[in-house]
């Protein structure tokens, strides 16, 4: 089980640099809005899934007037041949100019792809809130970064078609595009999406159920709570798929039907979530939703992903947030950082719980032990 004992950022978001020794239980992290708690959170999830939890590009994350980041850990793993207890340091490094070395003790990965599950993680944070509210871009983004940290094929697989995709779908907007090709597209894809299909399909049918333990859990039992996957691939195979649509994606100009569309619906008592769930319901469906996800990679893993708990308390009445420190009380957790702008509440949840944690205040991306 990786344990993150040292981090060392560097102009990452407002953290000019910062070196911090965390302790291997619980991790408190409090201070004003704006001041760096979800940004050294974001870093450590950065080290594990080599990007941000927040930015889909890099150029966001950049300390102002800096032209590269970089990001360092220390953790206590155990050997894979014998479980003998080991360290390992990973760096990371980003430029400006688009250039991202990795290394695991002072040797470069050869492939970035390579690292993503070395270090599993989970993270809850308030913009998780967008899993509910936006489109189904932001589900499949979900799904994917679960299953790519526990199924390599499934990384692979996700990698060779959404590449074959964007191929596709420059030869779609030649208003002539060779049929042979696309043929050749469709049968190159296939594969893939089958393989993509049948890992959601069953993601979906593992996590639905834990889902709902949890929120009975969060909530007091109050309602039941679903996940359904639609997908195209129901109807029929990919290239059968992509033959009837051939005529509307060459007047589109791109690929109107596969894996790329598929979504995941979240019910609350039969009905979409997003549309009769409170904020609060939301928020514990969320909540419930992540702790599922830990759940399910700890199983495939044997041992507990590091979990990033952000501002969680937010939105969550007293008695739901019993229910939830109860859940994580009482449960085989691994390394946990809690941030939260209330200090008093943090300490109060925290203390009544456990005596191995560490506490740290942030001021403008500084981090003091106190």
């Amino acid at each position: 089980m990786p344990i993150l004992e040292k981090i060392v950022v560097s102009n990452f978001r407002n953290i000019g640099f910062q070196e911090i020794l965390f302790s291997p239980n619980v991790n408190c992290i409090s201070g004003n809005n704006g001041e760096g708690k979800t940004n050294l959170l974001d870093a450590i999830y950065y080290l594990s899934m080599t990007k941000s939890a927040f930015s889909s590009s890099d150029r966001y994350i950049f300390r102002y007037g800096t032209d590269s980041f970089s990001i360092g850990g220390v953790y206590a793993m155990e050997r894979p041949s014998d479980g003998k207890a080991l360290t390992a340091r990973f760096s990371i490094q980003v430029s400006a100019g688009g250039e991202k070395k990795l290394k695991r003790d002072d040797k470069v990965y050869g492939k970035i792809s390579s690292h993503i599950g070395e270090l599993p993680i989970v993270m809850v944070s308030p913009s998780d809130v967008s899993l509910v509210s936006e489109s189904g871009e932001e589900r499949r983004r979900f799904i994917n970064s679960v299953l790519s940290q526990m199924d390599r094929e499934y990384l692979n697989s996700a990698q060779q078609y959404n590449r074959l995709l964007s191929q596709r779908n420059r030869l779609l907007k030649d208003k002539r595009p060779d049929r042979e090709l696309l043929s050749v597209f469709s049968s190159r894809m296939a594969p893939h999406a089958c393989r993509i299909h049948e890992a959601r399909a069953r993601f979906a049918e593992e996590l639905a159920p834990v889902v709902s333990s949890y929120y009975k859990a969060v909530s007091g039992g109050k309602e039941d709570v679903g996940i359904e996957y639609r997908s195209d691939l129901e109807k029929g195979s990919l290239e059968e798929m992509f033959e009837a649509t051939i005529r509307r994606d060459t007047e589109l100009g791109y690929t109107s039907a596969g894996i790329q569309r598929d979504d995941f619906l979240f019910t609350m008592d039969g009905h979409p979530i997003r549309r009769c769930g409170s904020q609060g319901q939301q928020k514990s469906f969320i909540v419930s939703l992540k702790f599922a996800q830990y759940e399910i990679m700890k199983k495939s893993y044997g041992f507990a992903p590091i979990l990033l708990l952000d501002d969680v308390f937010d939105k969550l009445d007293m008695s739901r947030i019993s229910n939830l420190i109860s859940m994580v009380a009482s449960s085989d957790f691994g390394q946990i950082f809690i941030t939260d702008s209330n200090k008093v509440r943090l300490k109060g949840i925290v203390d009544g719980f456990t005596t191995d944690r560490a506490y740290f205040e942030t001021t403008a991306g500084c981090f003091t032990r106190i």
